[in-house]
């Protein structure tokens, strides 16, 4: 099929953007962010439309502070998801956040529930396929703090009992 640039603007404009976030309050164990929507019962991550004026930052942590009602610091961009809605292209960039420990505000009407679930329990609950394949590749890394390796657990713990640097080294060789 021949492709030109007035089909390429066509296709542009009628492209939907939106924002949104994988929320996380840290803990012992980090908990993730799901929300039901009221129209139709789907669990999904907190997201919605980007103004028209905003900047996708402000839009997302706007949307999350809304679907969730915790206030969130924004961490880092985490990803794209695409697909098609009502024969549109929509485009959906999320950030990570760290989100309060206590809700701040009201959820928005159109949100039925929220949900602060484990990582794993996240991604089960999710009920789109795309955003458990999303939060799966993308949240793990975001998400789960890294382990600290074997040496450097081990130094930690010589630091704490108060264990001097030869039987530290005694203990890392062996």
């Amino acid at each position: 099929m021949f492709w030109c640039r007035a089909q390429e603007a066509r296709f542009v404009s009628r492209t939907i953007h939106a924002v949104g976030g994988i929320a996380v309050r840290r803990g012992a164990r980090p908990t993730v962010a799901v929300i039901q929507r009221s129209k139709d019962k789907l669990w999904v991550l907190p997201r919605g439309k980007l103004k028209s004026s905003e900047r996708p930052v402000a839009g997302a942590r706007r949307e999350v502070v809304e679907e969730t009602g915790f206030r969130v610091q924004v961490c880092e961009f985490v990803g794209v998801i695409t697909y098609q809605t009502r024969g549109r292209p929509k485009v959906v960039r999320f950030w990570l956040m760290q989100a309060d420990a206590q809700p701040s505000y009201r959820v928005m009407k159109d949100v039925a529930a929220v949900e602060w679930l484990s990582f794993g329990a996240a991604v089960k609950r999710l009920s789109l396929p795309l955003e458990k394949l999303f939060l799966t590749n993308v949240g793990r890394h975001a998400v789960l703090r890294p382990r600290r390796p074997q040496a450097r657990r081990a130094k930690a713990l010589a630091i704490k009992t108060g264990a001097g640097r030869k039987s530290l080294a005694r203990r890392t060789r062996a």
